[in-house]
């Protein structure tokens, strides 16, 4: 098991603050093993349901009458299979006697959720629960983060084989089983087919048209594909950042397969060899490193964004931290330079710091706030 104790440790902090928290996250990525840690080290009675199994859905046939009596912490594993719980959830966190904390674990975002965090405004607080970071493994790890992903099972299998297996098993499970339990009707062949298009274009900005024209049916359609994986947190889509300037900027979202491991068997690489071989290279690089900035500064999906013109112009990454505006641009390159288009980016996003994350060994200033960061030493380079 792989220590995730900076996850344990909020996730302790938000149990003693919240009458409801839940963690939300992909399948397989650690949900359950993070919630029996933090039951382990808790005072009084712990109860823990898993909505998986028939038995403990019986049991909540009538949640009200099944949950009421109990006190101390509740834990409600895969609650997207019982959305409906959340409205009971209110009832019993707003008796004046309560005594009870509930853990609700999630395979999917609070709007597929069923509106979960309506129900239950100003009671709940969510954990996103993100695949293992390099931090977590150790940076020496690195590579093999990216080449298997940051799903626990795939990055600590017996071997490449073993863990290419575990993740193309993976994903035929969250096709046919795990879609269809979340009320998606979208039939799994076609899911798989916009699934491994999305791979094909991973790191590029959306376009609904070529993909509706590829299926044969309407955009609209095809963004409720993307809306669907990305609301089951397989998919990251990465917003655009607007100022007000005389510029034409990109509107439409950036996509990415959130575990690199995952496109990476989309795509067939069965190995680190396959990857850097394939086109694919230099956008899956940049997807890791955009977890790895996300996982240093504690930073929600949210919280990221892109900027770009149609001109030209642009930054991978953007986002304010503690008051600060920074900007990231991202190369698998051992010569990281100052690019034109990254000036640009700094002089009209007004950044206080910006930085190039690049594969050498090395990290030194390019400018006036500007730095080169070797990929190895990001954890202490963001250390702001």
């Amino acid at each position: 098991m792989i220590p995730r104790d900076s996850h344990l440790r909020r996730l302790s902090g938000l149990l003693d603050r919240h009458p409801v928290v839940g963690i939300l996250g992909p399948r397989q990525v650690g949900k359950t093993t993070l919630a029996r840690q933090v039951a382990g080290g808790r005072h009084g009675p712990v109860h823990h349901f898993d909505l998986e199994l028939p038995s403990d859905l019986v049991r909540l046939q009538e949640p009200e009458l099944a949950l009421a009596p109990l006190t101390g912490l509740i834990v409600l594993d895969e609650i997207q299979r019982l959305p409906e719980i959340f409205t009971v959830l209110r009832v019993l966190v707003d008796r004046p006697d309560n005594t009870a904390t509930f853990l609700v674990l999630g395979s999917a975002s609070g709007q597929l959720l069923g509106q979960s965090s309506e129900t239950l405004a100003g009671r709940i607080a969510f954990l996103d629960l993100p695949p293992l970071s390099a931090d977590e493994v150790g940076i020496d790890s690195l590579d093999h983060l990216w080449n298997r992903g940051g799903f626990p099972r795939s990055f600590v299998a017996d071997s490449d084989a073993a863990s290419f297996e575990w993740r193309n098993n993976f994903t035929r499970t969250f096709l046919e089983r795990d879609l269809p339990q979340l009320g998606i009707t979208v039939p799994s062949q076609a899911m798989r087919r916009f699934w491994t298009m999305l791979a094909h274009s991973h790191g590029t900005t959306w376009n609904g048209a070529a993909f509706g024209a590829a299926f044969g049916i309407s955009d609209f359609l095809m963004r409720r594909y993307l809306d669907t994986l990305t609301s089951a947190l397989v998919i990251r889509q990465l917003q655009p950042w607007y100022e007000n300037v005389k510029k034409r900027q990109v509107k439409s979202p950036k996509v990415y397969i959130v575990d690199t491991g995952l496109l990476h068997s989309l795509l067939d690489l069965a190995d680190l060899t396959a990857v850097l071989s394939h086109p694919i290279v230099g956008y899956s690089w940049e997807s890791l490193m955009i977890s790895e900035v996300s996982a240093n500064l504690k930073a929600a999906p949210r919280d990221l964004f892109f900027w770009a013109t149609h001109a030209g112009a642009e930054i991978d990454l953007f986002l304010i931290h503690n008051g600060q505006r920074l900007g990231f641009e991202i190369k698998r390159t051992a010569t990281p330079k100052i690019t034109k288009s990254m000036r640009s980016a700094i002089e009209t996003l007004r950044l206080d710091r910006a930085f190039v994350i690049h594969a050498g060994q090395h990290s030194f200033p390019l400018g006036d706030n500007i730095e080169a960061i070797a990929a190895k030493s990001l954890a202490d380079a963001l250390r702001i």
